[in-house]
C-alpha cells in the first residue's frame, strides 16, 4: 500500500519535474529570439561619391573602425544632438 502512495507520488513529481523543464526550454528559446531580433541590423542600399567614400575610409581606419560602423556611429551621433 505504502509502495504505491510512494510510486504515484514519485510518478507526480516526475511530470511536474517534466512541465518546469518543458518550459524552462520555452522561455530560453523566448529569450533567444528577443536577443536575435535585438541585435539583428536593418540593411540599406548607400550611394556615396568616391571622395565621401575615401574620406569615410581614412576616417574609419584612423577610429579604428570599419567603414560600416563609423557610418553607423556618425549616423547615431547625429541622432542624438537632433533629439536635443
Amino acid at each position: 500500500m505504502m509502495d504505491n502512495k510512494l510510486k504515484d507520488r514519485e510518478e507526480l513529481l516526475q511530470e511536474r519535474l517534466e512541465k518546469i523543464r518543458d518550459i524552462e526550454q520555452e522561455i530560453l528559446q523566448k529569450e533567444k529570439a528577443i536577443k536575435d531580433k535585438e541585435k539583428s541590423r536593418k540593411q540599406i542600399v548607400l550611394r556615396l561619391a568616391p571622395s565621401l567614400w575615401q574620406e569615410l575610409a581614412a576616417w574609419a581606419e584612423k577610429d579604428f573602425r570599419s567603414i560600416n560602423s563609423q557610418i553607423e556611429y556618425l549616423l547615431t551621433e547625429c541622432v542624438k544632438k537632433h533629439k536635443l
